[in-house]
Order: C-alpha cells, then sequence, then structure tokens
C-alpha cells in the first residue's frame, strides 16, 4: 500500500499536474465535463480530488464550479426538448425527461457523490442556498436563457437532494424549501406576465418537473403533511387552469399577433380578484396550461392526496374535467383494458391503478411496505375519480430507494469543529486575502517522544511531515476525521536518524522526501525508502542549515559549520556545487537556508544575525548585510525577491535582495518570534508564549492584524514550530511534548 495517494490509474494525457494551483487544477477538471469524451475520465478525477483536497476546498473549488456548470446544461431549446425514443408504454408524465437531464446526469452524479463522501451538511448548507441563489425573483417582463436554464437547473437538483435527506432533516427544513425554492420558482412558473425565451416548451418543462419534485416531496411527507405544509403551493401550482378558463370566458385575444410589445390587461376573476396577464403570453400559456397537462399534474396528487385534494386544490373540478377531457381523447373506447400502451410522442400518461387505501402514506410515522407505497400490479380498475394512480407510483417505486435513499457513513463526514469550521469557510470568498485564525481545533497527531522540531506539508496538503528530537520522522494524513477531538496516527515512520532531526522538506520536481538531523537523508515518499544519504566528510563541521530546491530542480542545497554551501543533484554521485559564503566576515554558523520560489538565489541566514545572499545561476555573492543584531532564528523567500527573517533581537524584518534598508520591519515586545511562515501577503507567526500574530508585508506601520493566545484547551505544551497550509488555510502547530495539532 502507498504512502500517499496517486491519481486514477488510465488517467489521460491531459491530466493537470498535482503541483499546479488548486483553482486552476479545479476548473479545468469540471471543465472537462463539457468535453462528452472525457465525462467518464472526468467523473473519477472529480471523485479522487474531492476526497483528497478535503471539504473545504472541495466546496471552494469543486462543489461551487459544478453547481455553475449545472446551469450550464439546460441553457438553449435544445436542451429542454423532452427525450425522444421512450418506451411505448412507460409513463411519460411528471418523470418525463428533457435532453438537459442526460447533459447534467454526471455533474449531478458527482455532486451527489460529495454528499456521501462529507456528509449531508453540503445538501443543507451550500447546495440549498445555492438554488436560492439560482431561482431568486427576477426584474423586467421577460426572463433570459440563462434565468430560464436556472430554473430548470435548480428543480432538478432539489429533487436529487430531497431523495437523500433524512426524514428528520426534510421536516425540519421543508419550511425553508417551500419559501426560498417551491414559491419562488411557482410565482415565475405561473407568471401572466412573465415570458420565457424559449417559449412555451420551456414553460412546460418547467412544469413538469415542479410536478416531479412536488410528487416527490408529497410521497416523503404523506397526505397529513402535505395538507399541512404544501396546501398553498399546490394552490399556487394549479392556479393558472382557472386563469386560463377565465380568459377563454371573456375571449380576451391579442389584437395584434405580430406585435413584439407586451400588452398588459387586467382581468378581473369570478372570486373577485384582479390579475395581469400579457396578452402577447395568451399562446404560451394555452400551450403549458391545457387538458394534457391537467392530465399529466392532476392524477399524481389524486393519488397521493386521496380525496383530501378537494381541500387542498380549490379548482380541482376544473381540473378533474380537464383530466377526463384529455384521457377520452388519448383512449379508445373500445378497449376495455386501461393499461393499452399510448403511442404519441407528445401525449402523457399511460395505465392506471389503484392501491388499496388503507391512510398510510410518507417515509416516516406510517408506511405501507418499508419505506415505499406498493401498489398491486396483477388487479386493474378502471379510474374513478376519488382514487386514481398513475405509473407515476410505478416509477417511485421500481428502485424501492428511488425515492428515499439514506446517505452512506463516512469517516469523513463534516460533524463537530469540522463542521463549524467548513460552514464558516464556505461563506467566506474565494478572493479573500487574509489569514484569519479562530482557533478551532480541527485534529491531534500524537506519535512524536520527543518535542517537535520541524514541520512540513507536501505540495497536495493531503500529508505532512514532522521531525523530532526523538531521531524520527513521521508523515500524516491531512484527511478530516471526527469532530475535532479524534487523535491520528502517522502513516508512516522514518527511523534511519540517529540523532535529532531539525529539518524536513520535500523534493516536488521527483516527488521525495528530505530530512537531516547532521546526515541528509532523501527518501521515497511512497514506500519509506531511503534512496540516498549524505554525511559532512568532516564530522567536525557538521551541516547546520538545508534548503531544497523548487521545481523543476532536483537539487537540495546543504550549508555546513565552515560557511561553504554544497549542492547535492540526485540524479548524480557525489556534490555538483560548492560556494564558500562569508570567506572575509566572522559571520558565525548558518543557521538556516532560504531559495527563492525560482529558484534563482539562495540566502543563507548567520548565527551573527548575517545575511549572505547566493545567485545560484553564476555562484557569485551577490550581496552580503548585517540584518540583526542577534542569532537569525528563521528565514523564508516570497516572490518579488522579498526575504523574511526573524531574529532574538525581537525583530522581523522583511527585504528586498538587493536593497539596502529593509522594506518593513516589526518589533515583538515580549518573546522573539522564532518560528513564522507566509500566507500570500501576510506572515504568520508564533512564540514561544504560544502566541500566534498575523502581520503583512505591505504595511510597514501595521500592528498584527490580529494576535490569539492557545488556550490550554485546543493546545498544550510550548508552541516549537508552525506551518500554514495556504490552499487549505489552516494552521499546523508543534509542541515540546511531541504533539502537533491541526487549527483553523
Amino acid at each position: 500500500m502507498t504512502l500517499t495517494s496517486r491519481p486514477p490509474q488510465g488517467t489521460p494525457f491531459w491530466y493537470p499536474k498535482l503541483n499546479c494551483p488548486v483553482k486552476v487544477l479545479a476548473v479545468e477538471t469540471v471543465a472537462s465535463f463539457l468535453c462528452p469524451a472525457h465525462k467518464d475520465t472526468t467523473c473519477k478525477m472529480v471523485r479522487w480530488l474531492s476526497a483528497k483536497l478535503g471539504p473545504t476546498v472541495t466546496s471552494r473549488y469543486i462543489a461551487r464550479n459544478l453547481l455553475r456548470l449545472l446551469t450550464s446544461c439546460y441553457v438553449g431549446p435544445q436542451r429542454q426538448q423532452f427525450v425522444a425514443n421512450m418506451e411505448e408504454n412507460s409513463p411519460l408524465s411528471v418523470k418525463k425527461p428533457v435532453c438537459g437531464d442526460q447533459v447534467s446526469k454526471p455533474v449531478l452524479d458527482c455532486l451527489m457523490y460529495l454528499a456521501h463522501l462529507y456528509g449531508e451538511p453540503f445538501l443543507t448548507y451550500q447546495y440549498l442556498p445555492y438554488i436560492n441563489y439560482l431561482v431568486a425573483p427576477t426584474s423586467g417582463c421577460r426572463l433570459n436563457s440563462r434565468k430560464e436554464a436556472s430554473l430548470l437547473a435548480a428543480v432538478t437538483l432539489t429533487q436529487k437532494i430531497i431523495v437523500y435527506l433524512s426524514d428528520t432533516t426534510l421536516m425540519d427544513i421543508l419550511p425553508k424549501i417551500n419559501q426560498d425554492v417551491l414559491l419562488p420558482v411557482l410565482s415565475i412558473l405561473t407568471s401572466a406576465t412573465l415570458g420565457f425565451p424559449s417559449g412555451a416548451q420551456a414553460r412546460i418543462a418547467l412544469c413538469v418537473k415542479c410536478s416531479s419534485l412536488l410528487s416527490l416531496i408529497c410521497l416523503r411527507i404523506g397526505r397529513e403533511m402535505v395538507q399541512q405544509h404544501l396546501g398553498d403551493t399546490l394552490r399556487i401550482f394549479f392556479s393558472n387552469f382557472t386563469l386560463m378558463q377565465e380568459l377563454h370566458e371573456q375571449g380576451l385575444v391579442m389584437e395584434n399577433p405580430d406585435s413584439l410589445e407586451p400588452v398588459v390587461q387586467h382581468v378581473q376573476c369570478k372570486d373577485g380578484s384582479t390579475l395581469p396577464v400579457d396578452l402577447s403570453l395568451l399562446d404560451e400559456l394555452e400551450k403549458v396550461y391545457n387538458a394534457e397537462m391537467a392530465y399529466a399534474t392532476y392524477v399524481p396528487f389524486s393519488c397521493l392526496i386521496g380525496d383530501g385534494i378537494g381541500h387542498v386544490i380549490p379548482n380541482h373540478d376544473l381540473i378533474w374535467k380537464l383530466t377526463m377531457v384529455y384521457q377520452e381523447g388519448v383512449i379508445p373506447k373500445d378497449i376495455e383494458s386501461p393499461a393499452a400502451p399510448l403511442s404519441s410522442g407528445s401525449r402523457i400518461g399511460s395505465s392506471f391503478y389503484i392501491a388499496e387505501d388503507d391512510g398510510q402514506s410518507g417515509t416516516f410515522g406510517s408506511v405501507m411496505v418499508g419505506n415505499r407505497i406498493q401498489v398491486p400490479k396483477d388487479i386493474q380498475y378502471p379510474m374513478s375519480r376519488s382514487t386514481c394512480c398513475t405509473p407515476v407510483m410505478e416509477t417511485f417505486q421500481s428502485d424501492e430507494n428511488s425515492f428515499k435513499q439514506d446517505l452512506q457513513k463516512n469517516a469523513q463526514g463534516l460533524c463537530g469543529n469540522w463542521l463549524a469550521y467548513w460552514q464558516y469557510e464556505i461563506g467566506v470568498s474565494q478572493q479573500e486575502p487574509h489569514f484569519c485564525f479562530h482557533q478551532i481545533k480541527l485534529q491531534s497527531f500524537v506519535g512524536h517522544s520527543g518535542a517537535i522540531k520541524c514541520v512540513k506539508p507536501l505540495s497536495g496538503e493531503d500529508f505532512f511531515m514532522s521531525g523530532s528530537k526523538d531521531k524520527t520522522v513521521r508523515l500524516w494524513p491531512l484527511y478530516n476525521y471526527g469532530d475535532g477531538t479524534r487523535d491520528i496516527e502517522a502513516r508512516h515512520i522514518y527511523a534511519e536518524h540517529k540523532r535529532s532531526v531539525f529539518y524536513v522538506g520535500q523534493l516536488e520536481s521527483v516527488q521525495q522526501l528530505v530530512s537531516c538531523d547532521g546526515a541528509v537523508h532523501i527518501w521515497d515518499q511512497y514506500t519509506g525508502k531511503s534512496i540516498r544519504t549524505y554525511e559532512a566528510a568532516d564530522s567536525k563541521l557538521p551541516i547546520t542549515a538545508v534548503a531544497t530546491m523548487p521545481p523543476p530542480y532536483c537539487s537540495v542545497t546543504v550549508g555546513s559549520a565552515d560557511s561553504i554551501l554544497r549542492f547535492i543533484d540526485l540524479r548524480k554521485p557525489g556534490l555538483q556545487h560548492e560556494f564558500k559564503l562569508a570567506s572575509n566576515v566572522n559571520a558565525g554558523l548558518i543557521r538556516c537556508l532560504a531559495v527563492s520560489p525560482n529558484g534563482r538565489s539562495v540566502v543563507a541566514g548567520y548565527s551573527s544575525g548575517f545575511i549572505i545572499l547566493l545567485d545560484t545561476r553564476t555562484g557569485l555573492v551577490l550581496r552580503g548585510w548585517p540584518a540583526h543584531e542577534g542569532d537569525i532564528l528563521q528565514m523564508k523567500a516570497a516572490d518579488g525577491n522579498i526575504v523574511v527573517s526573524s531574529s532574538t533581537d525581537h525583530s522581523l524584518t522583511v527585504w528586498k535582495e538587493l536593497e539596502q534598508k529593509p522594506l518593513h520591519q516589526f518589533k515583538s515586545n515580549s518573546d522573539p518570534i522564532h518560528v513564522f511562515d507566509l500566507y500570500g501577503n501576510e506572515i504568520v507567526t508564533g512564540t514561544v508564549a504560544n502566541k500566534i500574530g498575523i502581520y503583512s508585508m505591505l504595511d510597514s506601520l501595521a500592528l498584527p492584524n490580529s494576535t490569539t493566545k492557545l488556550s490550554s484547551e485546543n493546545f498544550r505544551g510550548t508552541l516549537t514550530n508552525l506551518a500554514v497550509l495556504p490552499t487549505k488555510r489552516l494552521l499546523l502547530l508543534g509542541s515540546d511534548n511531541g504533539v502537533v495539532r491541526l487549527l483553523a
């Protein structure tokens, strides 16, 4: 078994590199859904990435893009056409799919996989708010094609979500679904003043999908709850049938059919209400709210609600008459069996069955057979008004879990602190530049018996290394588990060191790990086997600092007590280069090395506070200067030829490589900053007093954006090292008791 996860086997040549930015990787991966030839591979890749990146990164870069892509699956009249070549005797009512459903299927499958992986919160805290955004009311007298597609995508996704919600959750959020999803959609669907860009076809597709969604909810909650919670919703859904009758009785027509301008007229209804109607939309409305649609929508609800439908739908008499008109028109009178197939591409309906009504329905409280409604197929009866059932019921029960499925319980399911942190993160903008520390404990990594000397996340941020005084290097998984109180065991222990380990790093270009205890060990991150070991030629001049070169370089640079910088290339035996840094200056020992992100320079910090800059392309010393009055504790290099250093003189300084004066300098009043890491243009610092500070590299006068004292509940011991996970926006904190903790 490998130590770290590899990409799925069989991925094509266009599979994105793991060391590219996560945002670019996720966007390119989701975009490949648009290529039919790559859909299967893309689905596998999305699933692998989702498990690898964790819930917060998956929500920001994968789930959000999948949700945006869902709307594109329904844009255009062709995507809103009903699927042709269906079986002649198949039910074509509320389960009738459109072409966009076929395009959106892999996207929906991936979205549901995320819910299976991380739990129900994905459905309720991310998907539903996005649906609310899609269906938000629009201004103007007509919709645009994007909004039209958004409505279809929203109803389709809501139907998927309803299937996977537990009974308790469904009842808890049913008022919110009704208020934020169903009613806004119905207000647009039943509007007589808003026209659809694709005309009647788009409105028909949306009406069928809404009927399917409402039928599913009714089936889940039972007829008693339907009357209590969905009465107004169903009344609005069927209201336009009455409106069309009023228009026919009053004989309203468009005087100039060729005119594109809206002609709004207020129609006085029999119940005393006045409704605005755009006469230019009469043709579109007549194609939707006719006998065929009445048949398709009324019959399922009549079966689900039973005799109480008269109390829920005030105009049920009218809709019943339309239903019977359509039935008589499509079913030949000389055929006795009502199960005869109907062969028309535009017909809606099929055979009719009656289930013996025992007064039970829904997936909880009272259930007929398991979690489904059982419809006897061997007994056929003529259709009656009070009790009727279409094969809509049969389609729901064809798979006994088709209208109710449980999300599988997963060790990575969000709960406790992980859930609280994730809820906060999905509300943060993807372009948020600041690192926010909330002191939420997410995980503890227990196993070292000595103080943590160094911590290093791997490039994908799904694993990290830690080196300790106990002479071991441990490789830990960074996947989310539990509620924040769980202790994680190391995936691998590298125990080839003979002394305390003070450096760990990764050679990203060859996917190999580097650790040092005075001797440099290079080992494979997948198998844990040692590849190469380098020791100083003179034991009196040990190696004091190590740094790995960034991709595409394959070198490790080491500094020794004789102030010589040496380069080790893994592709060749022995040493490749040696450079004398401080020949004329008594600078002391090299304490730390920092390599620029482009690999063109190396900066060495000395125990005397001296800093020397070396050009790796020429081997020339570009600059040397006394940077601090005390021992340099740590250095980091950033883009833009920036170097950040901290010292025992309580200063944190930002340097431009070739400029004489520092760009910014910060002073710590209490304890020196002995560990820090970079996040964009910010510096995340730590002190032995267990204080976490955040400084800006852009403002020399800025105090820490925030200073947080670690509580004993979240962090025990003394802070010895820290590392920022820039993509996941998390902190790894090492302590003197050998425990590493992951905090947000």
